[in-house]
């Protein structure tokens, strides 16, 4: 960029100076309306700009001006220049994170199959074949989670979501009316690859694959947004929009029921449970780590099915929740959906978590 000294000049040359200096106002507006826009939103704090680390903080923004009069180099010029010119770039999801039943990984009996070779990724599989009802119990020293699992040898997947540890696997044969016996039991230490594993991949509880129509709709929304914040928002608000709560269907539905999440976007009704299963299915697709959690919310003690999501980014806040920096954060599109009391939502003190999927 060409540096234009005080005194006379030529007329082209006036013109490009006039030019620069209404080109630096511009920036320095631009730069006043966003800075207010920031603490409008509660993006900015007080101090340097400067996280904990000594890093910039997100959505921290800082301008060099340079004044009137003032020598400025070409260098400084040029980056206040390339600064002034956003480029929108989408998110980018990182590679898909799935999860499958290896049969020729499994051990056991022969009707009995348990895949334990993915246990660094945060799941186990299991297929079992028998006359009786059965059920999968995975224990972690006081933490049990029991599920049912089909009879017919159709495999099943369920997230390690106790964290690192010992073990217990045990496939359950109905023996008596409400009593189960194992009828197969393993045991084995787990290292997770990293503590978002469970909750990064398809399961039974939130089950779809690369080929399900809300990972495309996902895919679509993410393509809008810049950063995995804004791809919470997007999915948050296509559901809240697009899906609303079936009361009859709330007043019938069974013990052991499993949501389908490409059933409830196409028609576009469900319960908590379908809004949790979707909502973490289009997020988990996206490489956004997303909980399904069970529990009560007060003050009527409602059993009620939500999701937490995890964010390194900061300071966003939206009108049903908020996210906080580098946590988990609760996120509860049944009620947002339904325009429920905001004291069910409020700052999650009201929620007590009781298991995790």
């Amino acid at each position: 960029m060409v540096l234009y000294p005080a005194g006379n000049v030529g007329v082209a040359d006036e013109k490009a100076q006039r030019g620069y200096w209404d080109t630096m106002r511009r920036i320095k507006m631009y730069g006043i309306c966003l800075a207010m826009l920031l603490s409008l939103l509660g993006c900015g704090r007080a101090g340097d700009g400067r996280g904990e680390n000594g890093n910039p903080q997100a959505g921290s923004v800082s301008a060099v001006i340079p004044e009137t009069g003032e020598e400025a180099s070409d260098e400084g010029l040029s980056m206040v220049s390339q600064d002034s010119e956003t480029t929108f770039v989408p998110y980018q999801a990182p590679e898909f994170a799935d999860s499958a039943f290896h049969a020729d990984k499994a051990e056991g009996t022969e009707t009995v199959k348990l895949d334990l070779s993915a246990l660094s990724q945060g799941y186990v599989a299991v297929s079992a074949e028998s006359g009786k009802r059965l059920k999968f119990q995975v224990l972690k020293g006081d933490i049990k989670y029991n599920y049912n699992i089909a009879s017919d040898g159709t495999p099943s997947v369920f997230p390690l979501q106790s964290g690192d540890g010992t073990y217990t696997f045990k496939v359950m044969e109905n023996v008596t009316e409400g009593k189960y016996a194992p009828i197969y039991t393993a045991q084995k230490d787990v290292v997770l690859a990293d503590e978002f594993q469970p909750f990064l991949r398809p399961s039974d509880y939130v089950n779809y694959s690369q080929d399900s129509e809300c990972v495309k709709k996902a895919a679509e929304l993410a393509q809008k947004a810049e950063d995995a914040l804004g791809v919470v928002t997007a999915v948050y608000d296509y559901i809240t929009a697009n899906v609303k709560y079936d009361y009859p269907k709330a007043e019938s539905v069974q013990s052991g029921y499993l949501p389908d999440v490409d059933e409830t976007l196409a028609t576009g009704k469900g319960i908590c449970f379908d809004y949790a299963s979707l909502t973490a299915a289009m997020l988990r697709s996206q490489g956004i780590p997303t909980k399904m959690v069970f529990g009560d919310v007060s003050p009527d003690d409602v059993y009620h099915a939500w999701n937490m999501f995890y964010t390194e980014e900061t300071g966003w806040v939206t009108v049903k929740f908020q996210v906080s920096a580098d946590s988990w954060n609760r996120l509860d599109l049944t009620f947002s959906a339904g325009g429920a009391d905001t004291s069910f939502v409020g700052d999650g003190n009201n929620y007590t978590d009781t298991s995790y999927y």
